[in-house]
């Protein structure tokens, strides 16, 4: 039996669209071994994706008693996605490292182009692509080179910050970025900072995600998928995440995506296994793929 795990998921703590328990039923029912939630954590400005602080103590406590009362069933774990804004504030901040969590995504869904930290002073790369635009012409001149150089700018810096486990979707601003008339993603000024952070990563020994939660809609997942060799060659581990907000879609997308990978020659997927991170056999999918 192939038994499925996610480390990606969001729950009504954020902006997921469902209690935690739900996502626990449907990964039962998709014979899942290991399932961790991981809500927005808090942010300096309130959205509606981000949990509040004063909602964390609450979080951790509803997730502690899913661990236990589902403890013969299928291992839960307790993560949090923590936004990059700066290196003011990141995953190595002193309340991230002291919550009693059991792994850290580290995600980049704004750029800020001035100080302080407000929601007004930044770019959102991973809304609607109205608002992506408006802020490629507002603060980058309307150039997405220039906006997609300051992403991997950015995501350099996350990278050295530290303080997490999984880079959460890698390439995130080709999402809008590729409904831009100039972006190409094969152009040197994306291909290149591209590699220069996947080196990074491997310097650092970090799990970068295999983001599956477009790959229904669009046949597209995070990182691209004509990337996967490039982690190949640098031996980064990865782990396939749907980064579902609807307890249905907990297992959307991971067949087709782990074929991809096996084609790209993965064998292996990092996972937590009784708390630590061990390399699990990648799977065969329980169908041909075309």
């Amino acid at each position: 039996m192939v038994l499925n795990s996610n480390f990606h998921s969001h729950c009504i703590f954020c902006d997921g669209r469902s209690h935690p328990e739900k996502f626990i039923r449907f990964a039962l029912a998709n014979n899942f071994r290991a399932y961790g939630f991981s809500s927005h954590s808090p942010l300096p400005f309130e959205t509606f994706w981000n949990m509040t602080k004063s909602d964390m103590p609450e979080y951790i406590a509803e997730i502690q008693r899913l661990k236990v009362k589902y403890a013969d069933q299928i291992e839960i774990y307790l993560g949090l996605e923590i936004d990059y804004l700066s290196e003011n504030y990141n995953a190595a901040l002193p309340y991230f490292r002291d919550l009693p969590l059991d792994y850290r995504i580290s995600s980049i869904h704004f750029m800020p182009w001035q100080m302080p930290l407000l929601e007004d002073n930044m770019v959102c790369i991973d809304g609607s692509y109205e608002g992506f635009e408006d802020g490629v012409n507002e603060h980058y001149k309307g150039s997405i080179r220039a906006l997609t150089e300051d992403f991997f700018r950015c995501s350099m810096k996350m990278v050295e910050c530290g303080g997490f486990d999984i880079v959460g979707h890698i390439d995130k601003v080709y999402m809008n970025g590729s409904k831009h008339p100039d972006f190409n993603i094969n152009a040197d000024w994306f291909c290149k900072p591209f590699l220069e952070l996947l080196d990074l990563i491997a310097e650092k020994g970090l799990t970068v995600e295999i983001n599956t939660k477009n790959f229904t809609r669009k046949k597209e997942t995070y990182p691209h998928i004509s990337s996967y060799k490039e982690l190949k060659m640098r031996n980064i581990p990865v782990t396939v995440n749907s980064d579902c907000h609807y307890p249905d879609l907990v297992n959307d997308g991971r067949n087709e995506t782990v074929a991809l990978l096996r084609e790209a020659g993965f064998r292996s997927t990092r996972e937590l296994v009784k708390g630590q991170w061990q390399d699990l056999p990648l799977n065969p999918p329980p169908f041909p793929i075309n």
